[in-house]
């Protein structure tokens, strides 16, 4: 048994002789991280060798690409910088989807990534392949290092710049730049207070609010990152004004306030999206009003056309480029809110005069809405035996439903891609900030159970569950050994229908109910296999055994185990992600005409 090394996290400070090792190493220190995910290899071994008595944890996963997902959700629950690492070559490619998710998430995932030796570089050798381009149009930042005199200074960079353009940087470093003698300083850490905004921009905007008769909030992402809640509050309690959620960020907003009307996009809420059909004006709030979570849903294409529009991003290439605005500012959420708060009170409001009549709108909008989730237990397809085979299983909204209400007090949840896993959007409420997480607009499978993992070493006093489908989860898996080997303690629900749901509902809307590549047949016990590897397995077939089962899910995270929890649901089907992105089959030749 190796002794213990002792730990120093006194950061070194002025000139020194060092190893460029030693110089990545102690810049990691000096910000602040304390937790590394990836696989191990020898392109960094010598860096890693010094993880232990720097005080870094390196968190060994199954797959890289699960170590950037753990990255990324250790950055959106921390506001700090998530770090993965791995072998160059295939190491390194295998980083390149989870990072496409952070970079839509705006998470500071800072990505090394060793490189094939200088000498032999371009040679075709063991490994070698072109490491900056793969990641060229996914980070917002790119250092690498050409000199080993640098790897203080580039390394410092890296970290800067994920805070600063809040989305993931890459940091290469050829594999023998770790080693020699270089006289380095340590790199103070750059943090960048962000103000509120222009002062006209403002001005122009608290006029407007301040003449609306009909004003709503759209809570972004942006809110959550600058951990602007109670300046959110603050102004829609003001103006009292109904706040929607942005897409895939049902934590913008508390969910139990009474202004709170849930989230727009697909599978939102219908009482948001009614709601903010009848505003005149609508402040966008830390939003860059992506494409997905303002297309019509449920029927409704509720974005309103003549409505004015202030949206305040952190970044100003968003301000405009998706929907066309009358005020954009270039601000924190938390700042700018703050600033037009200030900027209205003690102002005359246009919106106090039907304040009563609002008021009932928000509360009747959501209680419709409430009900119609209560009652809604079938879907309207009826296009095969299978959904009679599975009849005896959940309705997968009763579940989600089950789910909703026995979830623990400020637990954070990831949810994959899929259909079910979409159509927990109507379900999920938080009270807590920085709860929910997704792969936003690259919706990739296989993001959710990583991401949570990540989530919970960043939060160990929060339970942590994953949505996860029962194809995203063959994917994912195998991550359940790190779970057990770190003693990261997590709950996966993995939704089993024994289908690709999401294209699924494809073939029914457009292709005949021809289903091709969509059954997942033969798929063993998930609740078995996770048995088998360490965690709990726990099936679950009744709609009356849910809220118990998440239940001792919860209370055996606290005791360190992670549970799986199995759920046979019907193969009933939720809307399609966009009825305008496929079209009715057109068969030309003779041998097809039968597939319309």
């Amino acid at each position: 048994m190796n002794s213990p090394i002792p730990v120093n996290r006194q950061v070194v400070r002025g000139r020194h002789k060092m190893t460029p090792s030693e110089a990545f190493v102690e810049t990691l220190v000096a910000q602040g991280v304390t937790d590394v995910f990836g696989i191990v290899g020898s392109a960094y071994m010598d860096a890693l060798d010094l993880f232990p008595a720097a005080g870094i944890r390196f968190v060994m996963v199954a797959h890289e690409q699960g170590a950037a997902h753990m990255a990324d959700g250790y950055a959106r629950v921390s506001g700090k910088h998530g770090v993965c690492i791995a072998q160059n070559g295939p190491g390194i490619t295998n980083f390149v989807t989870a990072v496409a998710a952070a970079y839509w998430a705006h998470s500071p995932v800072v990505v090394v990534t060793p490189e094939t030796g200088t000498m032999t570089l371009g040679l075709g050798g063991f490994q070698e392949t072109e490491q900056l381009p793969i990641f060229s149009k996914i980070t917002k930042y790119q250092a690498h290092v050409n000199n080993k005199a640098r790897m203080a200074e580039l390394t410092g960079r890296a970290f800067d710049r994920a805070l600063l353009e809040l989305g993931p940087t890459q940091l290469n470093i050829p594999r023998d730049y770790f080693y020699g003698d270089i006289e380095s300083d340590i790199p103070t850490p750059i943090r960048i207070e962000r103000g509120a905004g222009g002062e006209a921009a403002l001005a122009e905007a608290a006029d407007l609010l301040a003449n609306a008769q009909f004003p709503v909030i759209l809570s972004g992402g942006g809110v959550i990152n600058a951990d602007a809640w109670p300046e959110a509050i603050a102004l829609a309690e003001l103006l009292q004004a109904p706040v929607a959620s942005s897409y895939l960020h049902n934590d913008s907003f508390p969910a139990s306030h009474a202004l709170a009307v849930g989230p727009l996009g697909y599978q939102g809420s219908k009482a948001a999206m009614k709601l903010i059909a009848k505003a005149d004006v609508v402040l966008a709030l830390g939003t860059r009003l992506g494409p997905f979570g303002t297309l019509p849903q449920h029927g409704m294409d509720y974005w309103p056309k003549n409505a004015k529009i202030i949206q305040i991003d952190a970044d100003a290439k968003m301000l405009g480029l998706v929907k066309p605005i009358s005020v954009g500012l270039c601000g924190d959420a938390k700042s700018a809110a703050a600033a037009l708060t200030a900027r209205l009170k003690g102002r005359a409001l246009a919106c106090q005069a039907n304040r009563d009549a609002r008021l009932a709108d928000i509360r009747a909008e959501k209680a419709a809405w409430d009900k119609e989730l209560t009652d809604w237990t079938h879907e309207k397809d009826n296009w095969s035996i299978e959904i009679a085979k599975s009849s005896s299983y959940m309705h997968p909204r009763q579940m989600l439903r089950e789910l909703e209400r026995a979830m623990p007090a400020r637990a954070m949840v990831s949810t994959d891609i899929g259909n079910i896993c979409s159509v927990s959007n109507s379900y999920l409420k938080f009270d807590a900030p920085r709860s929910m997480f997704a792969a936003m607009s690259f919706g990739n499978c296989g993001y959710a159970f990583p991401t949570i993992i990540g989530a919970k070493l960043a939060a160990p006093d929060r339970p942590a569950i994953a949505y996860v489908g029962d194809g995203a989860w063959g994917m994912s898996f195998g991550e359940l050994q790190t779970c057990v080997r770190e003693n990261i303690p997590v709950t996966a629900v993995v939704f089993n229908n024994g289908q690709w749901g999401a294209e699924k509902k494809n073939h029914v809307d457009f292709y005949n109910n021809r289903f091709l590549g969509v059954n997942l047949d033969k798929q063993p016990s998930w609740a078995a296999v996770a048995r088998s590897m360490g965690a709990e397995g726990i099936v679950v077939d009744k709609v009356s055994d849910v809220g118990a089962a998440l239940a001792a899910a919860a209370k055996a995270q606290q005791q360190g185990k992670t549970t799986v929890l199995e759920m046979m649901v019907t193969a009933e089907l939720g809307d399609p992600f966009r009825r305008d992105a496929l079209s009715k089959p057109v068969r030309h030749l003779d041998k097809y005409k039968a597939f319309v």
